[in-house]
């Protein structure tokens, strides 16, 4: 990168101080400014870059972009001023590892639910029909063989360019990647072309950031604005949402739906514990997927990938043998668990997602099964799901551990309140603060038959209490509390 290739992509409003001696890196973070770096001020919510400028230049960048003027006396420094900083950032990160993501095939999958399940779904059936495919997520980063875990959903688009730079250099020619609507609102995935986009659902979530569900939706309809007419839109029609999404939209359109005439035509044939059949179109895919709200997330994959020109008979039978993301609607017992309660981690921590999974289990257990539920909420997040989950927990469940999720830095007393405000006088609950001893309660306490569904933190490895991760996983938390209940002890004793 030449100072004359970062003016041309900036357009700014001016420059001043020095060339610069040589230019390296772009950062958004002042922390991680090294000699000769590019730092680019963006305006964020709770910090403003500009701020960092005078941090930025002592070590060592030798470019500044921002969007008001900045005098140094600094030997080799360049200020460009541009309008705007934030839109230039998702280009600039592509532009400083060489355009990575024009020479790979994007996927973009969004939606409050189902992202993580369909970008993984498409990640692994690509992989079985031997292309080389990275999956960007929430759950982890994978390619090259290679696996690291996510910190967002959605990274910066400095982390995005350098990972799809990786991604090339290992060989992917394809990026499966999950697009959340913070991403889309803050364009942390602009500078990239999209050859797929998905839309799975839209329900209460994010709403604190948000404020509302129009201003959610529009944070999630950016995404389909911004697709080019040689790209694909994969929409689910079934969901309200589904056809405001492609409003102006100048995409070639995919559209299906369980419930009315689209395009796509879609049926659930069956569904148990065993899996399910679902039928798209002509083609039959047999899945181990339970549910309609997974039978949902396999036809938007299947659609994904038939989209990009793949065999339907091909990516139907390889469908058979994807399981879909860790955390979700995962079971934590091992074959020999015989006599046991059946126990299910899953990451739902909305009402919508709660909803699809609890009803689900709720379908195809046996009519003498006891349901449980033990679930949270995470603090310093939407307040008003928080009852609204209670009500759904009630409704599907016989008994129900209310108990904490991430507190983060909200007393788990007080969530714990505004969750019990959405019980009826009727409900079977109790609250259990100690998330560990919830889940050991529900599952010490069970008769052998019940199944156990353990909800809001899935795949995750630690609980956020105060500023601090700390190691925490329900998947090992049941399974050390399975063990503990065929030994015959009880927590605590050695």
């Amino acid at each position: 990168m030449t100072i004359e290739d970062l003016i041309k992509i900036c357009k700014p409003v001016d420059i001043s101080g020095d060339e610069p001696y040589a230019i390296r890196s772009l950062q958004q973070d002042s922390r991680q400014v090294k000699e000769d770096d590019v730092f680019i001020a963006i305006r964020g919510m709770n910090s403003d870059g500009h701020q960092f400028i005078e941090d930025a230049i002592a070590k060592g960048a030798s470019v500044i972009i921002c969007e008001e003027p900045y005098y140094t006396d600094d030997k080799g420094v360049s200020i460009i001023e541009v309008e705007e900083t934030r839109p230039l950032l998702g280009k600039l990160a592509q532009a400083f590892q060489g355009n990575p993501s024009r020479s790979l095939t994007n996927i973009a999958v969004t939606g409050t639910n189902g992202k993580t399940t369909v970008a993984t779904l498409v990640w692994q059936i690509l992989n079985h029909l031997g292309e080389e495919v990275g999956l960007l997520g929430t759950v982890a980063k994978n390619y090259g063989g290679k696996e690291e875990k996510s910190r967002l959903t959605t990274a910066d688009p400095v982390e995005i360019a350098s990972d799809m730079k990786n991604m090339l250099d290992s060989g992917c020619t394809v990026v499966s990647m999950e697009v959340s609507s913070h991403a889309l609102d803050q364009l942390r995935t602009s500078g990239i072309e999209w050859d797929v986009a998905a839309f799975t659902n839209l329900s209460h979530d994010h709403l604190d950031y948000h404020k509302n569900m129009e201003g959610y939706a529009a944070a999630k309809k950016r995404l389909f604005d911004s697709l080019e007419s040689t790209a694909w839109a994969v929409i689910n029609f079934d969901d309200p949402y589904g056809e405001s999404m492609i409003e102006d939209c100048k995409a070639k359109i995919i559209d299906f739906s369980f419930k009315r005439d689209t395009s796509i035509k879609c049926n659930l044939i069956r569904s148990d514990q065993a899996g399910s059949l679902i039928q798209i179109d002509d083609i039959e895919v047999n899945t181990p997927l339970a549910g309609l709200f997974n039978a949902y997330n396999v036809t938007e994959a299947f659609l994904i990938c038939t989209a990009l020109g793949y065999d339907a008979d091909e990516v139907s039978k390889t469908l058979s043998a994807c399981y879909g993301a860790p955390g979700r609607l995962e079971k934590v017992n091992k074959p020999e668990d015989s006599g046991m309660p059946l126990v299910f981690v899953d990451y739902a921590h909305t009402p919508n997602a709660l909803e699809n999974v609890a009803s689900t289990l709720n379908e195809i257990k046996q009519s003498d099964q006891p349901f449980i539920i033990v679930f949270g909420c995470g603090g310093d997040r939407d307040k008003a799901k928080r009852p609204e989950m209670a009500e759904i927990a009630e409704k599907y469940a016989d008994r129900i551990l209310v108990t904490s999720d991430n507190p983060r830095s909200e007393d788990p007393e007080s969530i714990i309140r505004d969750i019990e405000s959405g019980f009826s006088r009727k409900a079977n609950w109790e609250s259990v603060i100690s998330r560990k001893e919830a889940i050991e309660s529900a599952i010490m306490n069970a008769p052998e038959n019940a199944i156990i569904l353990i909800a809001g933190k899935g795949h995750e490895t630690y609980q956020e209490i105060n500023g601090d991760r700390l190691p925490f996983d329900d998947r090992v938390v049941a399974g050390e509390a399975l063990e503990l209940r065929k030994s015959g002890k009880k927590p605590g004793e050695g």
